[in-house]
């Protein structure tokens, strides 16, 4: 099963418990925290000698003295996709002297700095301060300078403060007046060729708040005193960022909301068209054992109507080759006329029967679906390291398989299921940060324009996390889309807890890792230039449980797995929705406490809000994972249908 983990892997015919993910390990869990501090040096010498790592500098500034005739201005002087250079400018705008300087702001959550110069700069979770060095805290009247920095991540600056005053030079706030809270993540709406329309929930603040700054990335494009803004002007096919802050009738800016992107329609660049977004699920070869889940099924629960890919799991990757998982039930098991998919019998000599037959029964009966054989997972990643070694061998091998004369009618391409490469999964990987995108290359070459090719990638949105360890972004050029894993972020795997929810849609107060939410990870993607419309939205139907739990809310502590019907920690929708009823929602996902028991997982309601971020977003649908945690009458694909329409 594609994950952050792996919670579907097989072994023989059973689903085996996951190991912990990678971030679980002593080795990747300093990876997935770690903060890159390599950075672009200045072009001089005398100023390069000047940058620190921030790391490296100690001390909170000490506190600042009012200024009420200086402004700090705010510019991003480079951008590399992973990081940029910045720089704040002070200039005394007074009649006297200025002795010190401290500068303060705020980042949202996955943007930091990584070395500075000309000044002293530490952090506070978010918040970040700048003071002066011994050498350049005297400012002449009129007179101005410049501190410089590099920095990972895409947010912007906002809550600025020049010595405890506003930065654009006003009086400084009242004593005990705190800054307005942030706005809600704005959402788009009538998205055409050159314009949006954004909304978002208003901000709260102790005295009111006054207005909304808007930005477009990093440069602020509006201030208005509503929830709402048309902006126009823009270019076709092309993608946008937005976020919001209030300012209050003290002018203090607060915090910056969460980002939402836009691509415009036009120009070849825009989402498809709602009626067109992927509609995808994973077919467990193991399913139709222990968990009886056959290809029919998908038929009578009314899911097959609803679907347009399916993804067929798993195929081996062994000796740098693809290989069959499990010949039983890829093509040998026979079928009664009662469990086959158009009511005819297998016969016992018939070239391919199993589950590849049926799909190509179901194929008959709804032609619009096409099917996609999935090649790896989390039990058989360690054979990626060996492919990389030699990709067009790789990819000749898989060809084969995919497209032997048996079934070539069946497949419509090939989906790679790396856990992780580069990276840390069951195993560890060392291919390097090219291995992803020559593995994909070498597909796409062999299988040519006309067939699928597709990749489960992480969803780990951390600083430092399995996304920059491969190169996803010049990855993304060969493949037709990325089914980003955006479930099993938190689990038992933590014995102790805390309680979260494994598949939040964006972060909240207390979460246990940054950057471990579907937000930071699509946000994450967009950054590393991956096309919007190349990008799945993943839905675990199942969800994640911990026992000995006595507090409602998430953050509570544990005492290990909650028991499940295969295995400890996780339990299928289907059984939950009754046995464990939500008690609450956050993050955009539900979760459950029952008696000493403790779940999240996603219900119908929660998936229709992930739908309508899929098309705020302009991604290119969903996928799920997997069909047998569904209703018999495959209600949260129904939502997720619905939602996409």
């Amino acid at each position: 099963m594609p994950s952050l983990t792996h919670p579907g892997t097989l072994t023989g015919r059973s689903r085996v418990p996951p190991p912990p993910p990678s971030h679980h390990s002593g080795a990747a869990l300093s990876t997935a925290r770690r903060i890159r501090t390599g950075f672009r040096s200045r072009a001089a010498a005398a100023l390069t000698a000047l940058a620190l790592p921030v790391a490296a500098l100690v001390g909170l500034a000490s506190p600042a003295h009012a200024a009420t005739s200086a402004t700090a201005t705010y510019a991003k002087t480079s951008d590399w996709g992973g990081g940029f250079g910045a720089s704040w400018t002070i200039k005394n705008t007074g009649s006297t002297a200025l002795s010190s300087w401290t500068v303060e702001w705020d980042y949202p959550s996955g943007t930091s700095v990584t070395s500075a110069w000309d000044a002293d700069v530490t952090s506070s979770g978010t918040h970040w301060t700048a003071k002066n060095k011994s050498y350049n805290g005297t400012l002449a009247p009129g007179a101005s300078l410049s501190f410089g920095f590099n920095g990972a991540g895409s947010g912007s600056p906002s809550g600025c403060k020049l010595n405890g005053g506003s930065c654009d030079g006003s009086s400084t706030p009242p004593t005990g007046d705190n800054p307005p809270s942030a706005p809600g993540t704005p959402t788009a709406s009538n998205v055409t060729d050159t314009g949006v329309s954004l909304s978002w929930s208003a901000a709260t603040d102790d005295k009111g708040v006054k207005n909304y700054d808007v930005y477009r990335g990093s440069a602020k494009i509006a201030t208005v005193t509503g929830t709402t803004y048309a902006d126009s002007g823009l270019t076709k096919g092309t993608t946008y960022t937005y976020s919001v802050t209030a300012r209050d009738t003290a002018d203090q800016t607060g915090p910056a909301s969460g980002t939402v992107t836009v691509t415009t329609t036009g120009g070849g660049g825009g989402p498809a068209p709602s009626g067109d977004k992927v509609r995808l699920g994973y077919f467990t070869d193991w399913g139709i054992y222990q968990r009886n889940y056959q290809v029919k099924n998908i038929v009578t629960s009314g899911s097959a109507s609803k679907l347009t890919h399916i993804n067929y799991a798993f195929g081996n990757v062994t000796n740098g080759q693809c290989a069959i998982g499990d010949a039983y039930a890829d093509y040998q098991k026979t079928y009664d006329a009662s469990s086959s998919v158009d009511g005819t019998a297998d016969t016992w000599d018939q070239p391919v029967a199993g589950n590849i037959n049926q799909l190509r029964e179901l194929k008959k009966k709804y032609p619009n679906i096409k099917i996609l054989w999935s090649f790896g997972g989390w039990t058989w990643s360690g054979g990626f390291g060996a492919a990389a070694a030699n990709p067009a061998a790789f990819a000749d091998s898989c060809y084969s398989l995919v497209k032997d004369p048996r079934w070539a009618d069946v497949f419509d391409g090939i989906d790679i299921d790396w856990e992780y490469p580069n990276a840390c999964g069951l195993s560890c990987d060392t291919s390097g940060p090219a291995a992803l995108k020559n593995l994909l290359a070498a597909l796409r070459a062999k299988f040519g324009s006309s067939a699928l090719v597709t990749a489960a990638v992480t969803a780990d949105g951390s600083t430092g996390g399995k996304m920059d360890a491969a190169d996803y972004g010049g990855a993304a050029s060969y493949v037709d889309w990325y089914n980003v894993m955006t479930y099993d972020f938190f689990g038992a795997w933590d014995a102790k807890g805390p309680t979260a929810p494994h598949s939040p849609l964006t972060s909240y107060n207390g979460i246990p890792i940054a950057g471990f939410n579907t937000d930071a990870a699509i946000q994450k993607y967009l950054g590393k230039g991956v096309p919007a419309s190349k990008l799945n939205l993943g839905i675990g139907f199942y969800g994640r449980g911990w026992t000995g739990v006595t507090q409602d809310a998430p953050g509570g502590t544990a005492t290990g797995p909650a028991p499940g019907t295969y295995e400890q920690g996780i339990e299928d929708y289907k059984v939950l929705k009754s046995s464990c009823p939500v008690t609450g929602a956050i993050a955009g996902t539900a979760y459950a406490h029952c008696g000493s028991n403790w779940w999240s997982y996603d219900t119908p309601s929660t998936i229709t809000g992930k739908m309508s971020y899929v098309k705020n977003q302009g991604l290119r649908g969903a996928f799920f994972w997997e069909f047998s945690g569904d209703t018999s009458n495959g209600e949260l694909l129904t939502a997720m249908d619905s939602g996409l329409k």
